[in-house]
């Protein structure tokens, strides 16, 4: 499978924090896609993802696309840097005491695709969630994995 196309300053072996996820989805890239790049329902169905608001009232993230979030309780301003459908999404984040790149690949496999998540994180804020929650940032990115399989699996958004 590829790798994420770290940016410099958020290579792993740059970063506080790395945190690696993947899954098998029994679905089509394309609609797994849809449902990531769909932002705005996240909170529907992600429960650490809510008020995601997409620059310009979008619904779906976009090159370049900024939008304001809240997620791990904390109110993160994120940029998609890298966008190329239906395989890959990137974006950087920033919050008080954090700076994170969010890495998405999606590959075509029999039956359906394989995607992986990965995201590297600076700041205070990650170095204190690692030391005092080492597996959360795993936990979370796993559901939203799973998630992100069920939405795909009953179909594209509406």
């Amino acid at each position: 499978m590829a790798a994420i196309n770290w940016p410099a300053c958020y290579r792993p072996e740059a970063t506080a924090v790395h945190v690696h996820n993947e899954l098998a989805i029994d679905a089509p890239p394309e609609r797994v896609w849809a449902w990531l790049v769909r932002a705005s329902r996240w909170p529907e169905w992600y429960p650490n993802a809510r008020n995601v608001h997409i620059a310009g009232r979008a619904r779906d993230l976009f090159p370049g696309a900024a939008f304001d979030w809240r997620t791990f309780g904390a109110t993160v301003h994120s940029v998609v840097k890298e966008f190329d459908p239906p395989a890959r999404i990137g974006w950087t984040g920033s919050g008080l005491g954090l700076d994170v790149y969010h890495g998405w690949i999606i590959a075509p496999r029999d039956g359906g695709c394989h995607v992986l998540t990965e995201e590297n994180q600076n700041g205070f804020a990650a170095r204190l969630q690692a030391l005092l929650l080492p597996r959360r940032m795993w936990t979370w990115h796993q559901r939203w994995l799973e998630r992100l399989a069920e939405q795909a699996r009953q179909g594209p958004p509406a």
